[in-house]
């Protein structure tokens, strides 16, 4: 799977309903880096209720400057939760299905 073909994709509760988008992932380097990089392992998938764009990394922690751009990013994206990858019940390249009992955790952008 590339990302990229998944960013954007509708994303639809156990009964149908829309949720958002993916607009972007969540990973996680379990290992110690390699030569060349670690490994990393798919958390989940952040949906977006408004937009499939990117945080464009003010989801970080401090990411505050611009402070108009960083302002607008949290406002974009109110509303933006994370999925994790167990909570996927099925992932096709028009619709991914969540599972009946998913938990919407909070995306990481700050308030």
């Amino acid at each position: 799977m590339i990302l990229n073909d998944v960013l954007g994709t509708r994303v639809v509760d156990s009964n149908g309903e829309l949720l958002g988008q993916i607009s972007d992932a969540r990973f996680a380097l379990d290992a110690t880096p390699t030569q060349l990089l670690s490994r990393a392992r798919l958390v989940g998938i952040i949906v977006s209720p408004r937009t499939a764009t990117s945080f464009l990394g003010f989801e970080r922690q401090g990411m505050t400057q611009p402070w108009p751009v960083a302002q607008f990013m949290r406002w974009w994206h109110r509303g933006s939760f994370l999925v994790l990858w167990e909570d996927i019940a099925m992932m096709g390249t028009q619709e991914v299905v969540l599972r009946p009992d998913f938990v919407a955790y909070e995306s990481g952008l700050p308030r």
